[in-house]
């Protein structure tokens, strides 16, 4: 934390005290610790002089978050149309709104993003004999829960479902209750200046430098809490660009249809291009409306949102850009690709907003989802789709969308919890379900040998007996697949997991290689 004057020259009002320098005087001895309260002496210095009160604001300041967008996606992940309707409160006021939402919604205060430099500074404060208070814009639902869950506030003072307790309202009520100069405020925004001004010491956390300049140009003490930075990488995460190679399935219908032209390469990358678009603006939908599900989880809590890496509101204008940014490339595919793509994008919301909860469910409309990205290549490389084809993917997405489910058990038992969060199945389902992945796949192989006799097979293939090579492979490559996932390997997405794994890679170079084998003679 750095320190500063404000621009006219104002001798520090004391000096600073513990690791923070958030009281106004140091801490009589034998000031408590361990987050505890002392006596209402200590709120007294050795000078007579009563401490000021430590406020500290909530969204973006103690939490990297907004708890208005927290309570709108927590509200919609229960119960969407109910979480839409809540904005009818807005007529009647933002703090209106708050308070709907806060009404509507459950969020884990417990797994919120929390500021660990804030929280350090609150426990130094109570330490040394200071009282804090929590003083938000948001609602007093929430902020109460906060401040109980935490135990380290004497106060909480928040919107009320009438009164927005932002700005110049804030720097008002602080001053009347606490005295011009009564309290020393950590907050992060410029609608904090006025409270500021008011402040014995104004602390900025995760500013940027220009809010920053405007907060030394006070006649205040000023300190700084960290600094705001920009993370291009957070952003590219949020679209888990590494998904996107699922959308290469896009491709297959030209390359298994032979129809290797310009015109239909081009129209595949259109199309591949397009998934990728909407398929981005899902996985930020999805992050969130998952968000008390992912930072329950030990991988998925550093993703950008769950962790506070990005706000919240970003996530809303993203995934709304990027739907219409794929939504504009369909339309250059024509009506049918369009009709396809929203399509998926409407199963693919379904699931996030109340399949990905139903058992076994989930595991067909996630297998169904692979499956129309093949749909969308036929369309738009103008190959039709073969009936066979159709039914191999099918089994085998089901199998490999049973094995993502497999892996989320594997890691809720090693965690010692009873199912997966934000899921429709219990630890106790774990063999069943590796029953299914199994069964599925095996199903699709054995489609696979069927097609083989097909009169389709010696039309396209001058050696189909190489393409028997492929059963092999296949047959290998589930059991191992389901294998690993069993003993707790496997990443999250079984595709993704496959592209990296080095067994996998050999595999696919195998089928390849048959193949090839296989139009070649």
């Amino acid at each position: 934390m750095s320190l500063s004057r404000g621009k006219t020259g104002l001798p520090a009002v004391s000096r600073f005290a513990g690791r923070c320098g958030l009281c106004i005087l140091a801490p009589k001895t034998g000031a408590p610790g361990n987050g505890a309260r002392g006596s209402e002496d200590d709120d007294v210095s050795d000078a007579g002089l009563p401490r000021p009160v430590l406020a500290v604001d909530l969204d973006g300041t103690l939490v990297r978050s907004d708890m208005l967008h927290e309570s709108f996606w927590s509200a919609a992940s229960k119960d969407w149309p109910s979480a839409l309707g809540t904005l009818r409160a807005l007529a009647h006021g933002k703090a209106a709104l708050k308070r709907a939402l806060a009404e509507a919604s459950a969020v884990e205060v417990a797994s919120l993003p929390y500021d660990e430099e804030v929280l350090a500074c609150l426990r130094a404060a109570r330490a040394e004999g200071c009282p804090t208070a929590l003083v938000t814009a948001s609602d007093r639902g929430i902020a109460d829960r906060i401040a109980a869950h935490l135990g380290l506030f004497d106060e909480v003072h928040a919107s009320d479902g009438r009164h927005n307790l932002k700005g110049a309202d804030k720097a008002a009520f602080l001053v009347e209750r606490y005295g011009a100069g009564g309290y020393v405020y950590l907050g992060d925004h410029a609608a904090d200046l006025p409270v500021w001004a008011g402040a014995a010491r104004a602390v900025t956390v995760n500013a940027p430098a220009a809010l920053r300049r405007r907060v030394e140009a006070l006649p205040v003490e000023v300190g700084h809490i960290g600094t705001a930075r920009r993370d291009p990488a957070a952003y590219a995460k949020a679209l888990r660009p590494h998904q996107w190679m699922k959308n290469l399935l896009v491709f297959l219908p030209m390359l298994l249809g032979h129809q290797l032209t310009v015109g239909a390469f081009f129209a595949s990358l259109m199309a591949f291009a397009a998934f990728s678009l909407v398929a981005s603006s899902v996985y930020v939908l999805n992050d969130l409306l998952d968000l008390a599900a992912d930072r329950a989880h030990p991988r998925k809590r550093n993703r950008p949102f769950a962790s506070g890496r990005l706000p919240l509101a970003h996530g809303t204008w993203l995934a709304g850009g990027l739907f219409a940014a794929g939504v504009l490339l369909s339309l250059a595919l024509g009506p049918l690709f369009l009709f396809v793509m929203l399509s998926y994008y409407a199963m693919t919301t379904g699931y996030s907003l109340y399949f990905k909860r139903r058992m076994v469910i989930d595991i067909c409309v996630l297998a169904g989802l692979y499956t129309m990205r093949l749909i969308a290549g036929g369309v738009a490389a103008a190959v039709p789709l073969s009936v066979w084809l159709l039914a191999f993917s099918i089994f085998l997405f089901f199998s490999l969308a049973a094995v993502k489910r497999q892996a989320e058990l594997v890691d809720s038992a090693k965690a010692g919890k009873l199912g997966a969060s934000g899921r429709g199945y219990h630890v106790e389902d774990l063999s069943i379900i590796s029953q299914m992945a199994l069964a599925a796949g095996y199903i699709s192989v054995l489609v696979l040998a069927l097609y083989m006799n097909s009169p389709a097979v010696a039309v396209l293939y001058a050696n189909p007996a190489a393409l028997w090579g492929i059963c092999l492979v296949l047959l290998f490559w589930v059991s191992w697949i389901v294998m690993t996932t069993h003993r707790g390997e496997m990443d999250d997405d079984p595709i993704v997991f496959a592209v990296r794994d080095r067994i996998s890679r050999i595999c696919g170079l195998l089928v390849i290689g048959f193949t090839f084998g296989g139009a070649l003679g």
